[in-house]
């Protein structure tokens, strides 16, 4: 290897690989050996190294001959512990489906990028069944965040693996999914790009769930032009048709209620900073109190979140068997609180949940964006959380807050990195759009991203 291929955006590899100055295998081979030799054990799951290698070699045939199946032709990707690959069962972060039948398969969206001649390399790290905003799990160790300097901090979660990965320069992207934050939160903690898409703007097929009427998908990267790519690809598009949008005369609304609270000020002093940067690009920005938000939380309160809920119904057979004691047992305890979760509390959360999504639309139009911090905090140090089963549950409350939110309004959104608050920990700012408004988000994204990052 003659190259500094350290740092490279997928845009960067791209140019590279298209031109012949970089071929394939050689671009996979450093980047299986950088996995190998990296010290934190825990970032992945399963590496298919004979797989990468075989994608690879098809690849630098496409390329030689000119003939590549598009501009990520040539490029790794690692995926969630969620997604299937043939040949391999699909553990979900858990020991206990070590022995599940392997996929026939792969999940729909890894057939989408391998179409687009994308290499799969591994599947990496997750919160068990990823239901944790933190990223902590003991079965397969906690991936460590490379930001910090001082004690171990938290990766975010679930999609923990997916964060570190690329923030620790092992891909340029990683696939994740998202049912309370679980792209946006990892990428503001690592200081990377996540892009949650709107509900169903990707296929599910092959994905093991969390909460079917939550859960979406989409890439943790390093630049939103990355994530355009990649999202092209994941929908079966030859070529992205997302183009950069104007920040001039672009209506930007800050919530003023719930996402501050009780935020740490080198948090708030990073997104004002941006918030102050986009107004002196021309972007108009108006602040006003969203009551809707607080009746999400009110609805959880009342009657118990949909996460939990569905979250039970899936696991309601493991929770009852011998599989249970081979879980994390803060899994199973916050899992079995859907039993408590009556079908008509279901319902009325499920109805009310519809009436906000259409009551926000009045309050915010279609193609304004709305701007809050991702996390109200930096990524945590991990000691204190593995022991400590009430600050744990109060960390992980606070740390999904903000982002599930668009989860349960079904928006899409994009975690930025926005600065640095504190011990030096990178903190995010999402941009969130309506329903299905993906492709005026990343419009917009594109073209706030350098201002946003200032960097």
């Amino acid at each position: 290897m003659t190259q500094d291929l350290g740092g490279k955006s997928i845009a960067q590899l791209s140019v590279l690989l298209q031109s012949g100055a970089l071929d394939p295998r050689e671009l996979t081979g450093w980047t299986l050996e950088r996995i190998g030799g990296h010290e934190d054990r825990a970032i992945f799951t399963r590496v298919v190294p004979e797989r990468a290698m075989r994608e690879a070699d098809a690849s630098a045939r496409r390329l030689a001959a000119g003939r590549p199946l598009s501009l990520l032709d040539g490029i790794p990707v690692a995926w969630k512990d969620l997604f299937a690959l043939s040949g391999l069962p699909t553990t979900a972060g858990s020991v206990v489906l070590k022995d599940a039948p392997p996929a026939e398969r792969d999940a729909a969206v890894v057939t989408a990028l391998g179409h687009a001649g994308m290499i799969s390399v591994g599947r990496v790290n997750m919160s068990e069944f990823a239901f944790s905003g933190l990223g902590i799990n003991p079965h397969y160790g906690t991936p460590r965040n490379p930001w910090a300097t001082d004690v171990d901090r938290l990766p975010g979660g679930s999609s923990s693996g997916s964060g570190v990965v690329v923030a620790a320069d092992l891909v340029p992207v990683s696939i994740g999914t998202d049912t309370g934050g679980s792209i946006r939160i990892p990428a503001a903690f690592n200081g990377i790009v996540g892009y949650k898409a709107t509900r169903g703007r990707y296929s599910m097929r092959g994905v093991f769930p969390l909460a079917k009427s939550l859960d979406s998908l989409g890439p943790l990267c390093r630049t939103v032009q990355d994530a355009v790519w990649v999202d092209a690809a994941m929908r079966g598009l030859p070529a992205p048709e997302i183009r950069r949008g104007n920040i001039e005369g672009l209506s930007i609304v800050v919530p003023t209620t719930i996402v501050f609270d009780d935020a740490e000020d080198g948090v708030v002093t990073a997104f004002e900073a941006a918030i102050v940067r986009l107004q002196r690009a021309g972007a108009h920005v108006r602040r006003q109190p969203f009551p809707t938000f607080e009746r999400i939380f009110e609805a959880m309160s009342k009657h118990g979140p949909l996460v939990t809920a569905e979250a039970y119904a899936l696991h309601r057979e493991r929770l009852d068997g011998p599989q249970a004691a081979g879980m994390d047992q803060r899994v199973v305890a916050r899992t079995r609180l859907g039993q408590k979760i009556s079908l008509s509390d279901y319902i009325a959360t499920s109805e009310l949940r519809a009436a906000l999504i259409d009551e926000i639309a009045f309050s915010v139009g279609p193609n304004e964006i709305i701007a809050f911090p991702t996390v109200a905090h930096v990524a945590a140090p991990t000691a204190p959380l593995l022991t400590d089963d009430a600050l744990f549950v109060e960390t992980n409350a606070k740390t999904l807050r903000n982002t599930l939110i668009g989860n349960f309004l079904d928006w899409c959104g994009v975690s930025i990195p926005c600065g640095i608050g504190d011990a030096g920990m990178p903190v995010g700012l999402l941009l969130s759009a309506q329903p299905h408004h993906d492709a005026h988000l990343l419009s917009v994204a594109l073209a706030a991203e350098a201002i946003v990052r200032a960097d």
